[in-house]
């Protein structure tokens, strides 16, 4: 989906948003934030996979295997760090500019762990 010999390097939430939706999303949105942050609040179907345990060497959560990432974090610094490492790893990652800060900010559902609309770390 995101083609390695495109200049694709991010996608905006916009983007995002349209690609990971529906019952038949296009792409993984993958949430890469810490446990805590990920708690507190995180975008509807997002599937989490904290940076520190992708660079410790962790595998990806079998719901985001082989597909297209659209990886996530607060501000977006995290999430290209993740998305560099996944594509050097083979994996269709590209990050999601702005992160969550944009996501918010541009009015689109949070919930928390509980499944209740929350905040954002």
């Amino acid at each position: 989906m995101f083609s390695p010999d495109s200049n694709e390097q991010s996608l905006s939430v916009q983007e995002a948003r349209t690609l990971t939706r529906g019952d038949q999303p296009q792409a993984v949105l993958l949430d890469v934030r810490e446990a805590a942050e990920w708690a507190t609040g995180h975008a509807p179907g997002a599937v989490h996979a904290p940076l520190s345990g992708l660079v410790a060497g962790a595998g990806l959560p079998a719901a985001a295997r082989g597909r297209p990432l659209a990886v996530i974090c607060r501000s977006g610094q995290r999430s290209q760090q993740a998305a560099k490492l996944l594509a050097q790893q083979g994996a269709d990652a590209v990050n999601v500019e702005g992160g969550m800060n944009a996501w918010t900010t541009a009015g689109y559902p949070v919930i928390d762990e509980r499944g209740k609309h929350g905040p954002t770390a």
